[in-house]
């Protein structure tokens, strides 16, 4: 089983999940920029979480064979913050970079007038340069906030089918395939969606567009998740195909649309700027 989460903050991770998710299919992942608990201060602090998506991260995940791709954007959360919001002025020299598949984490948090403009402001980005967008749908009133983001893409220079509307549910499922938009389902441990939640899902609406990731991060949370999916899909009945194309393809097709996806594991030397995973010895 070939494994493609395609929205996994590895910043948060430790390497054993790296050999973990090796060895349960995973080869290859997209790490969403986001908000990392701590709030930030100024703009210029997104600026090192941003060289770290595309220069650290990507150098660590290739010492466990697996490719690494980001998105980046000033998330919902600290879209309401005037500290950060600057950094919008900084988002377009990241978004040509070779590393970057989408505009993203974008959308709501809390569905405030800042989140709209942050919203349409980074449409508009994705659009002129080309590439999707990752938008988080809220984590309350989840169907007023996907509504709402219908509204504002709709009126956006993106097109629908370049959209990954994301942290889906059994609630918001059918006006999202309905708007055309891709959609993904985030499985946790305790919240959002689980295995058999996902797969029900599956069965109702079909394999097609459909993403599942684990949005693993520094709460309690799985890196396992969309491997537990795959094996409870075949063991509910859906073929090897139909677990490749929602774990594998459908995330490849929708990333793809930046046109710089590559899923080959370049070889690495044994540091990155000087720096290196190891401790102690040579």
């Amino acid at each position: 089983m070939r494994i493609f989460d395609p929205h996994i903050h590895m910043t948060s991770r430790t390497t054993d999940d790296y050999e973990a998710m090796y060895a349960a299919g995973v080869r290859a992942v997209v790490e969403p920029s986001f908000w990392l608990g701590q709030p930030r201060t100024s703009a210029a602090s997104f600026i090192d979480y941003f060289d770290s998506l595309i220069g650290w991260e990507p150098f660590r995940a290739a010492q466990y064979g697996i490719a690494h791709h980001c998105t980046i954007a000033l998330n919902p959360k600290e879209a309401n913050d005037p500290r950060c919001v600057p950094v919008l002025d900084e988002l377009p020299r990241y978004l040509v970079k070779d590393q970057v598949v989408a505009v993203g984490e974008i959308g709501y948090d809390s569905m405030t007038p800042a989140e709209d403009s942050a919203l349409a402001a980074q449409l508009q980005l994705a659009a002129d340069h080309g590439l999707p967008a990752l938008v988080h749908t809220p984590h309350r009133d989840k169907l007023a906030g996907v509504r709402r983001t219908l509204d504002v893409v709709k009126e956006s220079a993106l097109p629908m089918d370049r959209v990954l509307l994301d942290h889906l549910n059994e609630t918001t499922v059918k006006e999202a395939k309905d708007s055309g938009c891709w959609l993904g389902f985030s499985v946790y441990p305790d919240t959002k969606m689980d295995e058999e939640r996902m797969v029900a899902i599956l069965r109702t609406y079909g394999t097609e567009k459909v993403l599942v990731n684990s949005a693993a991060d520094w709460g309690r949370s799985d890196p396992l998740k969309p491997r537990r999916v795959g094996d409870l899909m075949l063991a509910e009945g859906f073929t090897e195909d139909d677990v490749d194309r929602v774990l594998w393809r459908n995330p490849v097709a929708f990333y793809g649309l930046s046109g710089r996806l590559n899923l080959d594991v370049a070889a690495t030397g044994a540091t990155h700027e000087g720096n290196s995973i190891l401790r102690g010895g040579e």
